[in-house]
C-alpha cells in the first residue's frame, strides 16, 4: 500500500499538483463548487495510476486542483461507492492520495435522504455523527498499522471545531443547517419501509451510500474533516413513492448553493 500511495502521489506531483492544503469530496450531483475554483490542473481519474474510475453517469471522475478563497484546494469531482464493485479501500484510496499531497483539513459533501421528518428535502444537515452499515471497514486488511493506528478512535470521528465554525458560519448567512446522524449504507437499490422505520429506531436522521469510509479513514490519519448532507428526499416509510433518480439529481443541484456558501465561507478561516 505504501509503495501504491508513493507512485500515485509522485505523478500527480509530478503533473504540478503542489502541497493543497484543503481537500474536499463531491458527492452525487453536487459539482457546482467547481465553478468557484481557479482551477491550476485538473486530471481524469482514468490516467491517475492505481485510482478507481467512476462508474456513474452523474459522478464526472476527475481530481481538480486549484484555488478557492486564497487557498490551495484539490477536490475529487465525482466519488466512489462500493455499489460500484469497488472495495473500502477503493474507496478511501483517493483520501490517502490527497493526505500524502498534504492536505491538512477535509471537507466532505453527500446527497442523503432525510429520515428524520422533521427535516426537508432541499435543507442541508451537518453530520454528528454515523452509523457504519455498509458491512466492513477500509482498515480491516493487513498492514494497515503502518499507514495509523490499526484500532482508530471513533468517539469524535467529526473536528468538532470545524463543526462550531460550520454551524456560526450558517447562522451568519441565514442558511437552515440541521444537524443530525448519518447511516451509510451499500446500495444501490433503496431502503423498503421496513428497513426506513429501522434506520430511524437505531438513531439515523439520514441515510446515504457513501461518506463514512472516507471518514474513517480520515480519522485513521488523523485529518480533521467535517461533512455536510444535501437531503435530497423525505423518507417516509408511511407515505413512500416511487425513488426519482432525476429528480434527487435536480434536487441536490437546487440545494447545493446553500453548501457552496458554507464550504467557501469555512476555506476562508482555515
Amino acid at each position: 500500500m505504501i509503495k501504491i500511495i508513493t507512485e500515485t502521489t509522485e505523478y500527480l506531483q509530478k503533473k504540478g499538483i503542489d502541497a493543497p492544503e484543503i481537500g474536499i469530496i463531491l458527492g452525487t450531483g453536487l459539482g457546482q463548487l467547481i465553478d468557484k475554483i481557479t482551477i491550476l490542473k485538473e486530471v481524469s481519474y482514468n490516467h491517475i495510476p492505481n485510482f478507481p474510475t467512476a462508474t456513474v453517469e452523474f459522478h464526472t471522475g476527475k481530481l481538480i486542483y486549484g484555488t478557492l478563497e486564497g487557498k490551495k484546494v484539490i477536490v475529487m469531482q465525482g466519488r466512489f461507492h462500493l455499489y460500484e464493485g469497488y472495495s473500502l479501500t477503493d474507496v478511501t484510496f483517493p483520501v490517502r492520495i490527497m493526505h500524502a499531497l498534504g492536505i491538512k483539513h477535509l471537507l466532505v459533501s453527500n446527497a442523503a435522504g432525510a429520515i428524520n421528518l422533521n427535516f426537508k428535502k432541499g435543507e442541508l444537515m451537518l453530520i454528528d455523527d454515523h452509523i457504519n452499515l455498509q458491512g466492513g471497514s477500509p482498515l480491516a486488511f493487513k498492514g494497515v498499522d503502518k499507514l495509523g493506528e490499526r484500532f482508530t478512535d471513533m468517539s469524535a470521528p467529526y473536528d468538532a471545531t470545524l463543526n462550531n465554525r460550520l454551524e456560526s458560519i450558517a447562522s451568519t448567512e441565514g442558511i437552515h443547517l440541521h444537524k443530525g446522524v448519518y447511516a451509510s449504507v451499500v446500495g444501490p437499490q433503496l431502503e423498503t419501509r421496513a428497513e426506513y422505520r429501522y434506520l430511524k429506531i437505531i438513531g439515523a436522521d439520514a441515510v446515504g451510500m457513501s461518506t463514512v469510509p472516507e471518514i474513517i479513514v480520515a480519522n485513521h490519519l488523523k485529518l480533521p474533516v467535517i461533512a455536510v448532507s444535501v437531503l435530497t428526499d423525505e423518507c417516509d416509510p408511511d407515505h413512500l413513492e416511487p425513488v426519482n433518480i432525476p429528480e434527487i439529481i435536480a434536487m441536490a443541484a437546487k440545494a447545493e448553493p446553500k453548501m457552496i456558501t458554507l464550504f467557501s465561507e469555512l476555506i476562508k478561516t482555515l
